[in-house]
């Protein structure tokens, strides 16, 4: 008798759409000119670890379909378009873009949001109502019209009508509904003041992080000190010696053999390094 057919192999489960029916694709703008910061490469700059535009990339990762309207990057599973005419500004940019929109949805964002993550995206998905958009509100109460949500059918012919240069004026009637979530995910960067704040977020991050993982209070480091310490010590002496320093320092503190005062006398001793270090390399 033959053995019996083996049972039918598991068929794996489809994918849900992503973020509502027929999921939505992004489209990115990423091909400003940046004059606010002297022509830089402002998407490709990096804030914790990864370049700007890497992070909005990743915050839409349950698109579709990304599109990136700016100069194309080694970033896996985006297209890359640009608008006509270059540096057009942003409703050019946009057209060029939508023209390669398929979901019924697409998220609008700008290339340069270093505090917008993937739930953001998520949050302007769901409090986009059938047929109307949704736009992030930062903390002055001011719409942020490169963090949104937007029908594609309703965006496409408001477009085909605009005559105006302002994404305001062309997605203002289109919202209906305003997110102000937590964590400034609408927070670009402009300026280098921007991008400084960008860093110092990242910062606060991670030290957040290392006490949680070492079992330190956050509230007994003076972040601040230790920065100027370092930062002493790597223009006065060698920039390796400053992480270094602030190693030894907290062996130090740890061994209970630091004095209180141990900041203020490493910090002084950095500062005249460059007039004691002749006599103390040489046994002077």
């Amino acid at each position: 008798m033959p053995d019996p057919a083996p049972p039918p192999a598991p068929t794996a489960a489809p994918r849900p759409a992503a973020s509502g029916p027929g999921g939505f694709d992004a489209v990115i703008l990423a091909g400003g000119e940046a004059r606010r910061l002297g022509g830089l490469d402002k998407p490709g700059i990096t804030v914790g670890g990864r370049s700007l535009v890497e992070n909005v990339v990743a915050a839409a990762a349950d698109a579709r379909r990304t599109i990136v309207v700016g100069p194309e990057r080694p970033i896996p599973g985006v297209r890359f378009v640009r608008e006509d005419p270059p540096h057009g500004g942003p409703v050019p940019a946009l057209a060029a873009g939508l023209a390669h929109v398929t979901a019924p949805r697409v998220a609008l964002l700008a290339g340069d949001l270093p505090f917008l993550t993937r739930a953001h995206v998520r949050a302007l998905l769901a409090a986009a109502p059938p047929g109307g958009g949704a736009v992030m509100v930062d903390d002055g109460g001011r719409e942020q019209w490169l963090t949104g949500v937007w029908p594609v059918a309703e965006l496409k012919r408001a477009l085909a009508a605009y005559t105006g240069r302002s994404l305001k004026g062309l997605l203002a009637p289109l919202a209906a509904a305003r997110l102000s979530p937590p964590g400034r995910p609408w927070f670009d960067c402009d300026t280098m003041d921007d991008l400084e704040e960008a860093h110092m977020h990242v910062l606060n991050e991670w030290t957040a992080l290392a006490c949680a993982e070492l079992g330190i209070d956050p509230a007994t480091v003076d972040r601040d000190l230790i920065l100027d310490l370092t930062k002493e010590v790597a223009h006065g002496v060698a920039r390796p010696a400053a992480p270094l320093t602030a190693y030894l320092l907290g062996l130090a503190q740890g061994a209970g053999t630091a004095p209180e005062d141990a900041v203020a006398k490493l910090t002084t001793l950095a500062k005249n390094w460059s007039r004691e270090a002749p006599e103390t390399l040489t046994g002077g």
